[in-house]
């Protein structure tokens, strides 16, 4: 499976952005999709993970409450909504595809995770 995330771009703080991550190749409905960000000169930060039946998702600190994940299988699509963007949050992020339906333990551990999509890069700034 391929993975190709898009949707970034330009932001003030306090925008929103909404990414996606789609796929070709196969069909999403049997991986949890992770999204990682990677900011200049710094490694890279697991985002947020989610289930392939979208009962689980998980979030690091720093973007619970302002950031949402959801997919639609029937599309191959996985979202990240970004709200309330601050500039901290400028990176690219990346979509991956975990190894079986659920989410690794732990969510951010980029090890667990494969078929690693073209990120996409979100700025954040006035």
């Amino acid at each position: 499976v391929q993975l190709q995330a898009s949707g970034g771009g330009l932001v003030q703080p306090g925008g929103s952005l909404i990414l996606s991550c789609v796929a070709s190749g196969d069909t999403l409905d049997g991986y949890g999709i992770g999204w990682f960000r990677q900011a200049p000169r710094k490694g890279r930060e697991g985002v947020s993970c989610i289930t392939s039946n979208s009962r689980n998702k998980y979030f690091v600190e720093s973007v619970k409450g302002r950031f949402t994940v959801s997919r639609d299988n029937a599309r191959n699509t996985v979202y990240l909504q970004l709200d309330n963007l601050k500039p901290e949050d400028t990176a690219v992020y990346y979509c991956a595809t975990a190894w079986g339906e659920g989410c690794p333990a732990p969510f951010y551990r980029d090890d667990f995770y494969n078929n690693w999509g073209q990120g996409t890069l979100v700025t954040v700034s006035s």
